[in-house]
């Protein structure tokens, strides 16, 4: 989905950016948004500095989009996880190049 929307809005992305938060992530107020990710589950800041800077560079309607997509896919991945869904073989080979990007081969069951 990232591909296809970064695509029709003809942005770069970066994802080295997920690792090195100095890497400008390419998407408008991308870099903001991985810091309200690593607020959450890695408590790396207060929570409330990040929903600020988010309310005043993006608006208050950026922060109820990014918690609820935040909040849609660890709901979704935890539904899959507990119910042992598998990735299909055909996501995996289409999505390997950022597989080995990241470096989360170890996490993918073959």
């Amino acid at each position: 989905m990232l591909r296809a929307s970064s695509s029709a809005f003809e942005y770069s992305v970066d994802l080295d950016a997920l690792r090195d938060p100095t890497i400008p992530a390419g998407v408008p107020g991308g870099n903001l948004l991985l810091r309200l990710v690593d607020a959450v589950l890695v408590r790396t800041e207060p929570l409330k500095q990040v929903h600020d800077e988010i309310i005043g560079e993006l608006g208050p309607e950026a922060l109820v989009d990014a918690a609820s997509v935040f909040g849609n896919f660890e709901m979704m991945n935890r539904v899959a996880e507990v119910s042992g869904i598998p990735i299909p073989q055909q996501g995996i080979d289409r999505n390997q190049d950022l597989i080995d990007q990241l470096d989360i081969g170890g996490f993918v069951k073959r």
